[in-house]
């Protein structure tokens, strides 16, 4: 199954509500007005799905689809064909550095080791120029939003990592499991698959140590913030960049 086929696609109509949801709440949250950004990056794009709203979105912009996992770069040029002002990069070498006005980062740090978080961040940090926005997105995983993912993943993996009821149980506690399993990703990344033990709690410290937190929103009812959303959104700057 592709990824655009098991999380946008997915037979529940809740979950593809709340994917979509996601996307255009991320977008929302960007400040810089539409039409003046000429370059935007969605950092760990996965399928494209986000770059396929991103291109309608910013009319003047390229779009940099940048995809470091060989099988979701190859997802995204298929979903992609087609579409104009898209570019598509597979090594961060490769891309221009200090050059993006507005960046993009859905649902990937949950995926990416601690021990490697802080590299990934000072990527992002070199990729940015002076005043340009960062966007993050992240899983809530803990509390009432870890209850009903819990339950929602019993019933159709019951007793996989993030479908046992102990760990399940442990993050409605607020304290998930630590001990998470590591997979990989062609060609060679090391990987958290599965979502539960990711703490947001914890990654806003580590993107506030980085940056200046300008802003934080959930979705996709933005009033009831973290303590029942699914998804958690963190708009920073640069440390010398204040304001928006």
């Amino acid at each position: 199954m592709s990824y655009t086929e098991g999380v946008f696609n997915d037979k529940n109509r809740i979950k593809r509500w709340l994917q979509r949801q996601r996307l255009l709440t991320a977008i929302a949250a960007a400040a810089r007005e539409k039409a003046s950004v000429r370059l935007v990056l969605d950092f760990g794009s996965g399928s494209g799905e986000l770059c396929k709203l991103l291109v309608h979105e910013y009319p003047n912009a390229t779009i940099i689809c940048y995809e470091p996992c060989s099988d979701l770069l190859a997802e995204a040029k298929h979903e992609l064909q087609g579409v104009p002002r898209i570019e598509f990069y597979a090594a961060f070498s490769d891309l221009p550095t200090a050059s993006v006005d507005v960046l993009f980062c859905l649902e990937v740090f949950e995926h990416i080791p601690v021990k490697a978080r802080g590299n990934a961040l000072n990527q992002i940090d070199q990729l940015v120029k002076h005043g340009s926005e960062v966007i993050f997105g992240v899983p809530v995983e803990v509390g009432l939003p870890a209850l009903y993912k819990g339950l929602f993943r019993m019933s159709r993996r019951f007793g996989a990592f993030d479908a046992r009821p102990l760990n399940v149980l442990r993050a409605v506690l607020g304290f998930p499991p630590k001990d998470r399993p590591l997979g990989m990703l062609p060609p060679d990344i090391e990987v958290h698959h599965e979502h539960l033990g990711f703490d947001h709690r914890i990654f806003r410290q580590h993107v506030a140590e980085r940056f200046s937190l300008i802003k934080a929103c959930a979705s996709p009812f933005g009033l009831l913030g973290t303590w029942f959303n699914p998804e958690a959104y963190f708009i920073v700057m640069q440390r010398d960049c204040r304001e928006l």
